[in-house]
């Protein structure tokens, strides 16, 4: 009699310790699927801003230049609104990550607001290619995959340039290759 006590004892505790696994599981399994749907949001931000923008813009009939503008900023601007583009060498460099192992590819070109402006960046084409080339490589994968994440880019490179220079200013940056691997 004390054997079938000590039974069914032993059989109630490997229900609960089961059911104690199961919940574990079901617990882990839950944080994992919304860590993974927090994620996808976090990564995909931005893009409906993005496609509502260039939606509107085609419903209501402004059939104008749609080029990509400041990492993909849709630009209503007509071609002949953009001012003396200067072309840059192609950029590769090492981004910023725990392994080291992903770089970026990126041809850059700068509009600018005057023909003397290119004289002076003629002259400082070392210390742009520096700058641009610190920018770039102080950037993860996740900050520059995003639309928003290249406007950012962007903007700080503007601003850099902007800075250092005197005949003038850089009005937009286009990128004319982005490739990451």
């Amino acid at each position: 009699m004390a054997e079938e006590e000590n039974k069914e004892e032993s059989g109630q505790e490997n229900k609960k310790s089961n059911n104690k696994l199961m919940m574990i599981i079901i617990g882990v399994l839950i944080l994992v699927i919304l860590g993974g749907g927090v994620t996808a949001i976090l990564l995909m931000g931005g893009d409906d801003e993005f496609e509502m923008q260039q939606g509107t813009s085609q419903t209501q009939g402004k059939i104008t230049s749609n080029r990509s503008r400041e990492g993909g900023e849709v630009s209503s601007r007509k071609l002949s609104d953009i001012g003396i583009l200067y072309p840059l060498d192609t950029f590769t460099v090492n981004l910023k990550s725990d392994s080291g192992r992903r770089y970026l590819k990126a041809t850059i070109s700068l509009e600018l607001n005057g023909d003397e402006l290119s004289i002076e960046l003629d002259n400082k084409s070392p210390v742009v290619r520096d700058r641009i080339i610190r920018i770039l490589s102080s950037k993860t994968l996740e900050e520059i995959s995003s639309k928003k994440g290249k406007k950012k880019v962007s903007e700080q490179i503007i601003d850099t340039l902007n800075s250092m220079i005197v005949d003038g200013h850089v009005k937009g940056i286009y990128f004319t290759e982005f490739v990451i691997q």
